[in-house]
């Protein structure tokens, strides 16, 4: 790579920053903001220098003060990603003391949905970018006309442009994130308290997903775009994993085995590259179609399987568009239990016409086919759900507009809570805690000196990945 001419650049020190911090998820501190890291990498080459900042472990500058004495006196281009609902308030009250003549230019999931709302809160925001932004930022920093930026929306004359929609950029083309900006590492934390040793990352290798699902609505951005599924190239994948000094890697994908014969050969590669890590990966229960993948799979050190159900009964199952039935999902982990795989669950209770009787069958339907875990979620939908529609033709359900947790009459907020916590209860009882640190130590996801934290461990972290979904976007 050739020097960068530094009279040539827009940008002198551009910051990206994760302006989280606090314990506000059992994940806090457990993995590194993917998004803001692809940007990072998209324009590391195209500015003089990128400062990574990520405030989960920057006690210093958690004082809006004394952040903004250091972008004052170093950055001229200030990214912020805000990507969750969560502490969103108090995300915008930090940004909006950061320094006003700095350029900042912000992006993220909740970012896209909340940008009339960004620009009147926070005065200082100078741009947003909404959807992915790897693209965008490259046009950012290169100067690009505002006005010529699809997907951006800008301060000017008083007002705000929103530019149209970008389209969603080339996965193939888009440098995965350089590790070497990072300055932490990244485990689980729990109220301030490390919880084992393990170390952990994310590798995306696909983006989008096939399937059509009715419930989900991970696969649309806040723009309502799908993007269809698309394949990084396998040696891309490789040369990222050589870049990687975690021990627990999350394959960030919809879902890892949507095409057999491509994660077949990525197995054979982490194999022969002798890649010694524990592999954590999203899937659906066609995988145990294939035995020979699942062989190799466990022979590259695939550890852990978290596996989207949903539901127990085909009614909802059919209603969910799932595209599987309670007798497949019965013959699918009789094939995943044989292996050395830990396996957790995904289910979705308060659906539309459900009873009480059939959510509180998730925990003994659970047992029956021998999950190790589960998480739980009540359904929720989001502007551009297919459910959305549903839940409104529907008689007696409703959806909160903060957060799209869907309630009816029958069931409103405490009658759910109550159901799940009842889910929770009926199946982490002492034989299943137990099963749980056995299987993890059978299976080395837990280590000797770990296990006093096993049960609060493995739950959490699962739990927490049934919530996060990679939003590839600033």
């Amino acid at each position: 790579m050739p020097a960068k001419n530094l009279n040539m650049i827009k940008y002198k020190h551009a910051l990206a920053l994760n302006p989280y911090f606090g314990d506000s998820t059992a994940l806090m501190g457990v993995f590194p903001p993917t998004g803001l890291e692809y940007i990072a990498a998209s324009m590391k080459d195209l500015v003089g220098k990128v400062t990574l900042l990520d405030l989960r472990f920057e006690r210093v500058y958690q004082d809006p003060k004394a952040l903004s004495k250091f972008i004052r006196n170093e950055i001229d281009l200030l990214c912020v990603s805000i990507r969750w609902e969560s502490r969103f308030q108090e995300v915008c009250d930090f940004v909006s003391q950061l320094p006003p003549e700095v350029c900042t230019v912000v992006g993220g999931y909740k970012a896209t949905e909340e940008v009339e709302y960004l620009f009147d809160r926070c005065p200082n925001i100078d741009m947003i970018v909404r959807g992915e932004g790897e693209e965008i930022i490259k046009q950012i920093v290169t100067g690009i006309p505002y006005k010529d930026i699809r997907g951006l929306s800008y301060r000017e004359n008083g007002g705000v442009v929103h530019n149209q929609i970008h389209p969603l950029p080339d996965i193939t083309h888009i440098p995965f994130p350089d590790r070497s900006l990072r300055k932490y590492d990244y485990f689980l934390v729990k109220h301030g308290v490390r919880l084992g040793s393990h170390t952990f990352d994310t590798v995306l290798t696909t983006r989008g997903c096939p399937f059509k699902c009715k419930f989900c609505t991970f696969s649309l951005n806040p723009l309502g775009q799908k993007r269809s599924y698309t394949e990084r190239p396998v040696e891309s994948v490789i040369e990222e994993l050589k870049t990687v000094t975690a021990d627990v890697v999350l394959f960030s994908d919809d879902n890892f085995f949507t095409n057999p014969k491509r994660s077949d050969q990525l197995c054979d590669l982490i194999i022969e590259n002798k890649t010694k890590k524990v592999f954590v990966v999203q899937a659906r229960i066609d995988i145990a179609r294939h035995p020979k993948v699942l062989d190799k799979a466990e022979k590259a050190g695939f550890k852990v399987f978290l596996i989207g159900i949903e539901s127990p009964h085909d009614r909802i199952l059919e209603q969910l568009q799932k595209g599987i039935t309670q007798q497949q999902v019965r013959d699918a982990f009789a094939v995943l239990t044989q292996y050395d795989f830990y396996l957790h669950g995904y289910f979705i209770y308060g659906n539309i016409g459900e009873t009480k009787e059939e959510m509180l069958y998730i925990p003994k339907f659970a047992k029956e086919i021998k999950l190790d875990s589960i998480s739980f979620q009540k359904l929720r939908v989001e502007r551009f759900s297919p459910l959305k529609e549903v839940v409104e033709e529907t008689p007696g359900y409703y959806y909160n507009r903060i957060g799209g947790s869907v309630y009816s009459d029958r069931y409103g907020r405490k009658e759910l809570k109550q159901i799940r916590n009842q889910i929770r209860s009926e199946f982490y009882d002492i034989p299943q805690v137990i099963h749980i640190i056995r299987k993890a130590r059978q299976i080395e996801l837990v280590r000797d000196r770990d296990l006093t934290n096993a049960f609060l461990k493995l739950p959490l972290l699962l739990y927490g990945l049934a919530r996060r979904k990679m939003r590839k976007m600033i």
